[in-house]
């Protein structure tokens, strides 16, 4: 009497997380990606109709949302430029050090040095772009953590600043600064003010380079895995350097607005700015494309702190509340921009058009026959 064989074992599918040690993670359905992209536009417009409901008289008014355009776009502009150095997974806590220089250079080379406001301008931003690309050659090419090194050189861009200065600040004289200059602030363009035209017209601009063209694709995949960025053959060294020398542009242009705004150079302004810039960079992470930087994102980040800013300080807040609300925002978009990556990466949410290009490979050698032999 024969055994009968053993059953055969039923074969399974193979799936992209299965196999020993790893748990099956179903990605989330439509509704979660939609709440995961579009929750914090919703939460700006239920901040918005709660503080409208509390502040009837004096919230949703015309001049309420002027004075958030107008407050806000410097906090926006800086917030872009944090945004794109984290995008590589870097960080550039110079900003605010760079943002004063900018500022107090504007108004030395207006006041004491009588230049043309449009020179003045072009030369505070090219500075910037240069400041950018240092920061990045220490980064990249010394080897240095970011974090440690843009806090080294934003302490000698303030010293610059008091040295600039003397310590003291610089005021026009009694004609002021020219009117086409304060223009740049102060005017409006189709009755939105100009300096939310510059915000939105620099997000778009971000959009574009990052979303649709390879040079963000490649910034992406360094912020990523810098080593697989290697292994494909993207210089992640360069385009690290860009993206700091992008991130100088933009707080160059920042200076100017706010050399406009202020209308006087004080060294020390910039520092109020560092917080809200990347408390509103890193919670932009968290909305429209979670889990990873982009403009748009921000520019929802700096709205959701821009409209509860200004709630919470209509409804007679103190001084206090200001940088604990700050504070709060930015550990909170700390913890959330984390969660989104993780959770991004555990379901596979990697599309084709985030992965780079594979780049041109050489022409295979031709085969000159058997090893050690001769022609």
């Amino acid at each position: 009497m024969t055994a009968s064989p053993p059953p055969r074992p039923r074969p399974q599918r193979p799936g992209p997380l299965s196999g020993p040690g790893r748990r099956t993670v179903r990605p989330r359905g439509p509704g979660g990606r939609l709440i995961g992209a579009y929750g914090l536009p919703a939460l700006t417009a239920l901040l918005f109709l709660v503080f409208s409901v509390t502040l009837p008289r004096t919230f949703p008014t015309l001049d309420t949302v002027d004075s958030i355009l107008f407050t806000q776009s410097i906090p926006a502009v800086l917030a872009l430029a944090a945004m794109v150095p984290i995008v590589t997974g870097a960080f550039d806590l110079s900003l605010g050090y760079g943002l004063g220089l900018a500022h107090v250079m504007v108004m030395r080379l207006l006041v004491g040095g009588g230049w043309p406001w449009p020179l003045a301008c072009l030369v505070v931003i090219a500075g910037g772009v240069v400041v950018g690309v240092l920061n990045g050659v220490i980064v990249e090419f010394g080897r240095i953590d970011s974090f440690i090194a843009t806090l080294g050189t934003g302490s000698m861009l303030y010293a610059v600043s008091g040295w600039i200065t003397g310590g003291g600040r610089i005021v026009p004289g009694p004609h002021g600064l020219p009117a086409a200059f304060t223009d740049l602030y102060d005017s409006t363009f189709l009755g939105v003010p100009l300096p939310a035209c510059y915000v939105l017209a620099l997000a778009l601009a971000l959009w574009l380079v990052l979303e649709r063209l390879p040079i963000g694709r490649y910034l992406y995949v360094i912020g990523a895995n810098p080593r697989a960025a290697d292994l494909v053959g993207i210089p992640t060294r360069r385009y690290t350097v860009y993206a700091f020398a992008a991130s100088g542009l933009i707080v160059g242009f920042a200076g100017v607005l706010l050399a406009a705004q202020q209308q006087i150079g004080n060294p020390s302004v910039g520092l109020d700015y560092l917080l809200p810039a990347f408390a509103g960079a890193l919670l932009g992470s968290t909305a429209i494309k979670p889990g990873r930087p982009n403009a748009m994102g921000t520019l929802v980040a700096v709205a959701v702190l821009a409209v509860g800013l200004t709630g919470i300080t209509q409804m007679g807040a103190d001084f206090w509340t200001v940088p604990l609300f700050y504070g709060g925002t930015l550990l909170l978009a700390v913890g959330l921009a984390g969660y989104s990556a993780r959770r991004r990466l555990s379901t596979g949410a990697v599309t084709a058009r985030d992965a780079p290009a594979a780049p041109p490979q050489p022409p295979p050698a031709e085969d000159d026959g058997p090893a050690g032999s001769t022609p």
